[in-house]
């Protein structure tokens, strides 16, 4: 596989210099400046690979060309944004950037409730604490009917061990997590400088009631059959995120979140520039997947590989898990002798080394990226000799 590495531009306090010391191959980068549903010009398409290129290195992957909602609800400006889409899709396949890594999950790009949960090795990590999202839908958003989507445990775990705690600090820092800093730098539908962040939420919220999950894969659907023919004409794979996490959420459809989800995409839209971003830590991170076997069922259709594992507790929580985890290092063997060439990137490290110190964004610590670009580096290279 390719080594890369999520670059967030020339703002980001981790350089191309130090990626090429560190042996990534290739950058994952996006146009984070344009914002959701303009056209990527081919001027600003080409000022970026022309930076990545001169640093000694190659934009391997977009991630991400951002879906509008309005693409995904089907609001009435649907079809002019997928225009924009086509042309920013053009211009990426002439200037010869040709992978596509992309969401449908509505409103939220991905949901933690602790973004420096303490390992015993003195490093952190990310944390998804069930009772604490139930709190924050059911006491900070006040969603409609929201108790009837937690079970009874999680319910007790809310009121007798998160509630007796709270106060309004810990209610921001919910916000923050769940939807303020961990969606603002990836061009996310709320930033840090909103003064609402929860009432702009609830109106995201809004704009999906009444569409279901076969609604919103006929969506998808529709978005994809209209992109396949400029993907065809340029060679561009688009290669969709599964929803992070893999649940139900919010009362919010989800629609890449299982086996039967995956294989319900690919079939609406058989083409095989439709694929899978198989990211083994979005996909673990549901008790009910086999990662190991998704990766050797998916391996053909996948265009991109994400490296990091999670571990599912007893209660339901969730946490990410070392890079070496037995689950991990299969599939990578699995994608290494299946997909050669295919780009992987390491994702969600922990904070260490001062890490904590430099204001990376959420999940993309420096020396923890580091760490595990090593430890999978590793795997690779013990694969290669079988």
């Amino acid at each position: 596989m390719e080594k890369t590495w999520r670059w967030f531009g020339p703002n980001d306090p981790i350089t191309l210099d130090m990626l090429r010391q560190i042996g990534v191959e290739g950058i994952v980068t996006a146009l984070h400046h344009i914002p959701n549903g303009e056209v990527w010009s081919m001027e600003e398409v080409m000022k970026m690979k022309d930076y990545i290129e001169e640093h000694g290195l190659r934009w391997s992957v977009v991630e991400s060309l951002p879906v509008s909602e309005e693409i995904k609800y089907a609001g009435p400006n649907r079809d002019a944004l997928i225009e924009n889409y086509k042309v920013s899709l053009a211009n990426l396949g002439k200037a010869g950037v040709k992978t596509i890594c992309y969401n449908f999950m509505p409103v939220l790009d991905w949901a933690r409730t602790e973004l420096e949960y303490p390992n015993s090795d003195g490093t952190s990590n990310l944390y998804f604490n069930r009772a604490e999202f139930a709190y924050f839908d059911i006491h900070i958003l006040k969603r409609e009917g929201a108790e009837k989507d937690y079970d009874e445990e999680t319910i007790r775990r809310m009121n007798e061990e998160v509630k007796p705690r709270m106060d309004k600090d810990g209610e921001k820092r919910l916000v923050d997590n769940i939807i303020v800093k961990t969606q603002g730098f990836v061009n996310g539908n709320i930033s840090e400088g909103d003064l609402d962040p929860v009432g702009k939420f609830r109106e995201l919220l809004a704009l999906y009631k009444g569409i279901d999950a076969n609604t919103l894969r006929a969506n998808m659907a529709y978005f994809l059959n209209a992109i396949m023919p400029v993907c065809d004409e340029y060679g561009i794979d688009m290669c969709v995120h599964p929803d992070d996490p893999p649940l139900q959420i919010l009362g919010l459809p989800r629609i890449v979140t299982c086996d039967d989800d995956i294989r319900k995409f690919l079939d609406a839209v058989p083409n095989p520039h439709n694929g899978l971003t198989f990211c083994a830590g979005s996909l673990s991170a549901g008790a009910h997947n086999d990662v190991v076997a998704l990766a050797k069922k998916y391996a053909d259709r996948t265009h991109f590989v994400h490296a990091r594992i999670c571990r599912v507790l007893p209660n339901g929580d969730f946490k990410e898990a070392t890079h070496l985890d037995p689950r991990l290092i299969e599939i990578v063997r699995t994608f290494e002798k299946a997909r050669p060439g295919v780009p992987m990137r390491v994702d969600h490290a922990p904070l260490m080394l001062g890490d904590e110190k430099m204001g990376y964004n959420a999940g993309y610590s420096f020396h923890g990226r580091m760490l595990a670009l090593g430890e999978i580096a590793g795997v690779m290279a013990t694969v290669a000799t079988e």
